[in-house]
């Protein structure tokens, strides 16, 4: 059954069960912080499991875990080049054949401003999300 598929599902199968791994340790780890104490008030109001998870427990651990998961995202954004990379050919290496054949290196620079302009920013953004968190946190811990 395997033996017929491309090898771009392979690709595809590798970087799904590897970050579906890594987004749910982040979201077990958002649940753990979580104090037991809410678990606790929400079970005391007569909260089932289930009403204590959807309405007291996610809805605080979703607001930790969203830094975590657009580093996850822009980590996976990587790797998809990297598989692109190893496996079947990209942009890059579309540019490289262009340039070969051409003499310019317009396409390679081209195709390198265009990586770092998806990448850069991303990450500020999630080093904003981050720096925004901390803050609130400050701000909630001062009170």
């Amino acid at each position: 059954m395997l033996s017929g598929l491309s090898p771009e599902w392979f690709a595809i199968i590798a970087l799904t069960l590897t970050y579906s791994a890594y987004v749910a340790e982040i979201y077990r780890a958002g649940i753990e912080v979580i104090h037991p104490s809410q678990w606790s008030a929400s079970r005391s109001l007569g909260f089932s499991y289930a009403k204590t998870l959807r309405f007291v427990i996610l809805p605080q651990a979703v607001r930790g875990v969203i830094p975590p998961l657009l580093s996850a995202f822009i980590a996976l954004q990587k790797d998809t080049s990297l598989v692109n990379i190893i496996g079947t050919m990209d942009a890059f290496n579309q540019a490289k054949f262009y340039s070969s054949a051409s003499f310019n290196l317009s396409s390679v620079t081209v195709v390198a401003v265009l990586f770092v302009i998806i990448t850069i920013p991303q990450t500020r953004f999630v080093d904003w999300m981050l720096a925004r968190g901390m803050s609130r946190r400050g701000r909630a811990g001062g009170k």
